[in-house]
């Protein structure tokens, strides 16, 4: 997970605290914390969602300086191959968008900033 927030997105490792299990990963102005199911947090918070019962729909990072085909070219060289962007309405008004899954099967939207 660590490994795919990073490299793929380009998150950067803000917060380490693994005795207790949070990893905190820097998306713009957002945090992303990332908490093993089997740590101290991870057991606290209860089982691990399951494909019948996820805890959460997707989430979207808004996307600065980057168009729709460097986009999908960086996506590509992971080995990453979203449907085209299409255009979606968030918290932002519309612009365009693609889904992609991280590791754990968690649905993550990349919205391109408007022009």
């Amino acid at each position: 997970m660590l490994d795919f927030y990073q490299h793929v997105l380009g998150c950067s490792l803000e917060r380490e605290l693994p005795e207790i299990g949070l990893f905190q990963l820097r998306a713009g102005e957002a945090l992303i914390d990332v908490v093993p199911v089997d740590s101290e947090l991870g057991r606290a918070g209860g089982g691990p969602p399951r494909q019948d019962g996820r805890n959460l729909e997707h989430f979207c990072l808004t996307l600065a300086d980057l168009d729709e085909r460097r986009l999908l070219e960086i996506l590509a060289e992971h080995g990453i191959y979203p449907d085209e962007a299409k255009e979606r309405y968030g918290a932002g008004g519309f612009s365009k968008s693609v889904y992609i899954n991280d590791p754990e099967g968690n649905v993550v939207e990349l919205k391109l900033q408007k022009a």
